[in-house]
């Protein structure tokens, strides 16, 4: 997506004027005025000041871009955010509600106000983190969200089996932790040490492991991305990551090479499902015998992942009476599972879908908390008009 300001058009007017203050990383600003959405330029992490400084800024033009005054302003869940501080200040020097938005329900809302779904459909939403309505970390969700004009309708269908982060972020920066914390899980705790020692060293794999039994600093998360960076420790692809995502690419990128070398409809060793522990715990005997068997496991975690999620989604689709799904979250750049999903999806008769002028991830998500936050002020409109006429009568 192009990282400076524009202005896009959407297929639906929305029916309030509101500024959305966007997600922590890959942040952007942007104002949906109608059926327009002008969008800041691309600021960054706001863990940098400059990034900070960028989006206060960003929100000032944004704001005198309005072509009338705000009625909200939207932001994430998240409290301790930057952004969510710059909203409620904004929100309370413009006199108007700061709604806060569900990052993973913000982030299915992106590919309804794209696409201008008007039916509720199932979401499916990777990525590596995002806080939940229940205080836990997030990432690997299926909702169930409403169309255009029932956006601020969602809720929580299922989710990727819970992984442990030893370490709590720094579990994100070393992926080797999340393949140990599989070994754990699945009661095999005693080989983390053997596994593990030779490659970070034994001290530091024996604190991970004691960090694991005790169940210090290990909060359990859903996101994708851990379970991305978990496949990638296992297969020794990736055991400490400098960038965000970095151990992600090099697991699509390995199995890109070996489906190029032959057909890509490996049997899995284990049934695809939203559990991938079993399989993980499987790749951690393939990273040894070279190149090859290493990008085989590439691709079956592709594949498992896939699998399961469009199993469950279809699933939900058929309780809920829905045909559409959308893909959303930061994991849907990778075009591998994007293929794969899309495959298994509409094989089963689902029509899927996915943002095409906002980016899949955080960079887009402030068009998803916009949406949301436009539609329930027009809901809470409705009601404040119809209690009115209640009484008047």
């Amino acid at each position: 997506m192009n990282p400076a300001a524009h202005t896009i058009r959407l297929a639906h007017a929305a029916p309030a004027r509101v500024l959305a203050c966007g997600a922590y990383l890959k942040n952007r600003a942007c104002l949906v005025d109608g059926d327009r959405v002008h969008w800041s330029g691309a600021h960054g992490d706001l863990g940098d000041a400059d990034s900070r400084t960028a989006l206060l800024h960003s929100v000032e033009a944004l704001c005198a871009a309005a072509r009338g005054p705000l009625q909200a302003v939207a932001h994430d869940l998240h409290p301790d955010f930057f952004s969510t501080q710059v909203a409620l200040e904004l929100a309370r020097q413009h006199q108007v509600p700061a709604i806060a938005v569900q990052h993973h329900h913000a982030h299915a809302a992106v590919v309804v106000a794209d696409q201008g779904l008007q039916h509720a459909c199932i979401g499916i939403t990777l990525d590596g983190m995002g806080l939940g309505t229940d205080g836990r970390a997030w990432g690997g969700e299926l909702l169930w969200v409403g169309g255009v004009q029932a956006a601020p309708q969602w809720r929580r269908l299922e989710a990727l089996a819970p992984l442990a982060l030893a370490g709590g972020d720094a579990a994100a920066r070393e992926p080797w932790r999340l393949a140990a914390a599989v070994l754990h899980g699945l009661g095999r705790g005693d080989e983390i040490v053997p596994v593990f020692g030779p490659l970070v060293g034994n001290r530091t794999a024996e604190t991970v492991r004691s960090m694991l039994a005790h169940d210090l600093q290990c909060p359990p998360s859903s996101s994708a991305g851990r379970w991305f960076d978990a496949a990638a420790g296992a297969l020794g692809l990736c055991l400490r990551q400098e960038d965000e995502a970095a151990a992600a690419m090099a697991l699509e990128a390995a199995a890109w090479g070996h489906l190029a070398d032959g057909p890509g409809a490996a049997s899995l060793p284990v049934p695809a499902s939203l559990d991938l522990a079993p399989l993980v715990a499987h790749l951690l005997g393939m990273r040894d015998h070279g190149p090859a068997a290493i990008g085989r496991g590439a691709a079956w975690f592709h594949q498992a992942l896939a699998g399961g999620l469009a199993q469950a989604a279809w699933r939900h689709a058929r309780a809920e009476d829905c045909a559409q799904i959308v893909l959303a979250g930061g994991c849907m750049a990778n075009r591998l599972l994007v293929r794969l999903l899309r495959q298994e999806l509409q094989d089963a008769g689902m029509q899927v879908f996915t943002a095409q002028a906002a980016a899949c991830g955080d960079a887009g998500l402030a068009l998803g908390q916009a949406w949301v936050a436009a539609w329930t002020v027009a809901a809470q409109d409705n009601a404040s008009r119809s209690q009115a006429l209640a009484l008047e009568y």
